[in-house]
């Protein structure tokens, strides 16, 4: 089902449940994450409080077995001295100790009697000697000791042979309290000489322990390195050993090995209460020993968590309080947000109608409210102005502009883009009606010259005369005139004479003939193209009227062609300039001008021919008889010449027996030769026929001269002999040659005939 909601009830609902559902979830998160801070940073607190003791003890006890150890190495520098000597000068020395380390209960020294005496032979018997504290005064004594054998405490100190922290005992002396020793070896070349060691009151650590309270339930507690507890707030385990009071909690977690292995761990547990502790133990490293003490805290995990609780408790309150804030100011936000949205909807149902509102809403807002509505009063005012313009283009004002609302203005631009393609459109509907019109005017002018044309193909001067006086008016020209080519047949010489003109001044007629390239007619002609002038000389033609005469500012020349030829020249003249496609017509009409002008000429000259032809046909028939007579005095000739002809090639044949005989061309190629000159060279006809005359020939420079000069005369038509030496097969022969140049009957030479004669017996 779809529940309407209006804006007022989607932000109760939406955002005040996202809000709950947001509030839970981290509230949830945040003290979940928090309690679980608070118990990490619980449990770094007391392991920093237990590491931060752990050094303060290991401190105190390194400082004083540094006090131990320097006596140790003092004694060790007087060692040469004479015993006795030795004692008066070291010996007041643990008074002044002793005096500045009040919680030392006593210093003393053990020496091996084999170092001191070395007649002493056995392995055991020693000299102590100790300075200590007995109700409140400094006492020395000296005496031997172990001279049966040594005790097992001091028997492990001398095998060791390194620092030692002994475990803690009960004093007898110190009515019951907890001590331990310090002690360092004396040693010579590695040898065990005796010890250096310092009786160490263990009450101040019980004290400082007992200060160690990270939170209000927890306790601290000392271990030494086999489990006697040296310091604990419960008396019933105090100086006692966890191996016997806590047996199982020592083998649970494995306490004393991790202790003696100098470890720092920790755990939780839980009592016989039912109540969690957490547990951390830091080691304390005494000097050089291998054994390690250790410090633990205790601490109840409710003792930890009760700060987050708090934290928990508080932050619940204040989420919850926070949470009734949010629904009063989402409400009043709502109701702030809503009102304006509602005047906004109800202008958008108006605009959505089609409506054009002029409402401007006012605000003072900058919120997006405001913004909303500045843009909708913007948005408005947008639309009005684009409503206007669309008005107007459709008015067909289309250099309206149209101001837009910003760069990203799509409406606008598509407006702006809309018009100018509508200018665009428009524009090229003139264009294309230019267009069309230049296309009517050129088309009516083709068919007007066409009929022009096919009515006048008879007589050139009225079909010139009809042609330019409508080329002048068709074009809106002033002048013009046709020239057509005039070809003399006697002379030979070509000339473009004028055969039409229209309007042409006197002093213009007076010249009516140009020769190629004469003038601008010639040169138009000889150019094979047509010859535009926009800036015509003053002197060139002029243009009158009644009212007066003018200059042309714009010529044009075109040639006549027809099949290559060039039939004549059009010059139009005109006050204005011809538009593109007037020139261009112009040219187009040329080229069917010049195919009648070629139909007239050749329809003229036929008729010329016809009547030639009447005329000759009379003369003919007068000459008929003529010609039979003389056809009677012809074959008389006939026979005259028949008769010499066979009398010819005898005497051909006999030549070309008794001679040798070849002819040349005009140019001196060898184009015949008979069969005897062949037979006396001794080649074939193949091999002779193409050669020059030249060919083959090596003549000196003054040979090649007389040679070059008997052709030159040759070709002259000048008749020329000469004698000539040339070996064939093997022999030298001598020959008379006669060069006789052969002429047609237009007198030109066409060949050269030689005839050589063997004269080589003569």
């Amino acid at each position: 089902m779809n529940i309407k909601l209006t804006i007022r009830q989607k932000i109760l609902y939406y955002i005040l449940g996202s809000a709950f559902v947001i509030f839970t979830f981290v509230f949830f998160f945040e003290s979940t994450t928090s309690r679980r801070l608070a118990y990490d940073q619980a449990i770094k607190l007391t392991n920093s409080y237990a590491k931060q003791y752990a050094l303060n003890i290991e401190g105190w006890l390194n400082q004083d077995f540094a006090v131990t150890r320097t006596l140790a190495a003092a004694f060790m520098e007087y060692k040469q001295m004479p015993f006795d000597q030795w004692q008066k000068l070291i010996y007041p020395m643990y008074n002044r100790v002793i005096q500045t380390t009040p919680h030392i209960d006593a210093y003393w020294d053990s020496w091996e009697l084999s170092n001191l005496d070395s007649t002493w032979a056995l392995p055991y018997g020693r000299y102590f000697y100790i300075v200590y504290k007995q109700d409140g005064v400094y006492k020395t004594k000296a005496e031997m000791r172990s001279l049966t054998g040594d005790p097992e405490t001091y028997k492990e100190m001398k095998s060791a042979a390194q620092e030692i922290v002994v475990e803690p005992y009960i004093s007898e002396l110190q009515l019951g309290q907890m001590m331990t020793t310090l002690s360092a070896p004396l040693l010579e070349n590695g040898k065990f000489i005796g010890l250096i060691g310092a009786d160490l009151i263990l009450t101040r650590f019980q004290n400082l322990v007992n200060t160690i309270k990270p939170y209000p339930q927890s306790y601290s507690f000392l271990l030494s390195n086999k489990g006697v507890f040296i310091a604990h707030p419960d008396s019933s385990i105090f100086k006692k050993n966890i191996t016997e009071v806590l047996p199982d909690f020592n083998s649970k977690y494995n306490i004393l090995t991790q202790i003696q292995k100098g470890k720092s761990f920790n755990f939780v547990d839980q009592n016989e209460k039912g109540e969690k502790l957490y547990y951390t133990f830091e080691p304390i490293k005494i000097g050089n020993t291998l054994t390690p003490w250790s410090i633990g805290i205790a601490v109840p995990i409710s003792d930890i968590m009760a700060k987050a609780n708090q934290s928990y408790n508080t932050s619940f309150l204040i989420g919850l309080i926070g949470l009734i804030i949010a629904i009063l100011i989402a409400y009043l936000v709502s109701n702030n947000i809503t009102v304006p949205i509602k005047k906004i909807t109800h202008i958008l149902n108006e605009f959505a109608k089609g409506k054009i509102v002029n409402i401007d809403v006012k605000t003072s807002s900058n919120d997006e409210i405001g913004q909303m509505i500045k843009a909708m009063n913007a948005s408005l005012e947008g639309v009005s102005h684009k409503t206007s313009f669309a008005r107007e283009i459709g008015s067909g004002n289309l250099n309206i502009e149209l101001p837009l609302l910003s760069d990203d203005d799509l409406l606008g631009k598509s407006l702006m883009e809309m018009r100018d393609n509508l200018r665009k459109a428009l524009e090229e509907e003139e264009k294309r009606k230019i267009e069309e019109e230049k296309k009517r005017w050129t088309n009516e002018g083709m068919t007007k010259f066409g009929e022009i044309l096919r009515q006048n193909n008879n007589n050139l001067t009225l079909l010139s005369q009809e042609l330019i006086k409508n080329l002048v008016w068709y074009l809106n020209a002033s002048v013009g005139g046709i020239f057509v080519l005039n070809e003399n047949k006697e002379t030979g010489d070509k000339t473009f004479d004028m055969i039409a003109m229209f309007a042409y001044d006197r002093n213009r007629i007076m010249k009516r003939s140009y020769h190629f390239a004469e003038g601008l007619i010639g040169a138009c002609a000889a150019e094979r193209d047509a010859i535009i002038l926009k800036e015509v000389p003053q002197d060139y033609i002029e243009i009158t009227s009644g009212l007066g005469g003018t200059n042309p500012n714009y010529i044009i020349v075109v040639p006549l062609i027809f099949e290559d030829e060039v039939m004549g020249v059009i010059e139009i003249a005109s006050l204005q300039v011809l538009k593109e496609h007037e020139v261009q017509f112009l040219k187009d009409i040329a080229k069917s001008i010049a195919s009648t002008l070629h139909t007239v000429k050749i329809n003229t000259l036929t008729a010329e021919l016809l009547m030639k032809s009447k005329e000759q046909a009379e003369m003919m028939a007068a000459q008929e008889e003529e010609m039979r007579q003389n056809m009677e005095e012809l074959q008389a000739t006939q026979e005259e010449a028949a008769r010499k002809t066979l009398e010819l090639e005898g005497l051909v044949n006999a030549l070309n027996t008794a001679a040798f005989i070849m002819e040349y061309d005009a140019k001196g190629y060898v184009i015949s030769i008979n069969e005897g000159y062949l037979n006396f060279m001794g080649v074939n006809r193949e091999e002779i026929i193409g050669l020059h005359h030249s060919d083959n020939l090596i003549l000196s420079v003054s040979e090649k001269t007389s040679y070059d000069k008997m052709w030159n005369d040759i070709l002259k038509g000048n008749t020329r002999k000469r004698k000539i030496r040339i070996k064939v097969k093997g022999q030298e022969h001598l020959l008379l040659e006669t060069y006789t140049p052969i002429f047609d009957h237009s007198g030109h030479l066409f060949k050269i005939l030689k005839i050589a004669m063997d004269i080589t017996n003569i």
